[in-house]
């Protein structure tokens, strides 16, 4: 299985690569469409005792038992309200497959190579290692999130260990 790399430029063909853009708070960020199965209304999860708080806890897909991550408690961006527009993203990571919540969803976008920017080195709510760059459209800008490694970093492995 081959990866495309935004961050080395080494897209396929030249051609840009697919993220989809979704909020938290104020922020737009963006995750690879290929690791999107789909995406879901929020509905209310079965909590899992002594799990940490940003697992929201687990649904029921079609037979399949799904853990959910909320994104904005794990990133520490205010207490998450759920309404209308919150939804969650049904990922399929190496094989894994879990859900992550956030505020909404907007649009697929395409970003070839030189509109994606390295982040800066700051204080972000995550970690900089999570982080492909940062993709500009106009004036818009996406936070471009590896979610493969978000989702298979040292924490997440309690993730599968819940779900089990």
């Amino acid at each position: 299985m081959t990866s495309t790399s935004a961050k080395n430029g080494d897209v396929k063909d030249g051609a840009g690569s697919e993220f989809l853009a979704f909020t938290l708070g104020s922020e737009e960020y963006g995750i690879d469409i290929l690791k999107v199965q789909e995406i879901r209304g929020y509905e209310v999860v079965t909590r899992i005792a002594n799990a940490p708080e940003f697992i929201k806890g687990v649904i029921n897909l079609r037979g399949i038992i799904i853990p959910v991550v909320d994104m904005r408690i794990k990133f520490n961006l205010g207490t998450p309200v759920y309404d209308q527009f919150t939804v969650v993203i049904i990922l399929n990571i190496g094989g894994r497959i879990m859900g992550v919540v956030v505020d909404s969803v907007s649009d697929v976008t395409t970003l070839t190579p030189e509109q994606i920017k390295p982040a800066p080195e700051m204080g972000t709510a995550f970690g900089s290692d999570y982080l492909v760059g940062l993709g500009t459209v106009d004036e818009r800008m996406l936070i471009l999130i590896d979610i493969d490694k978000l989702m298979s970093s040292g924490e997440m492995g309690l993730i599968e260990k819940l779900a089990a």
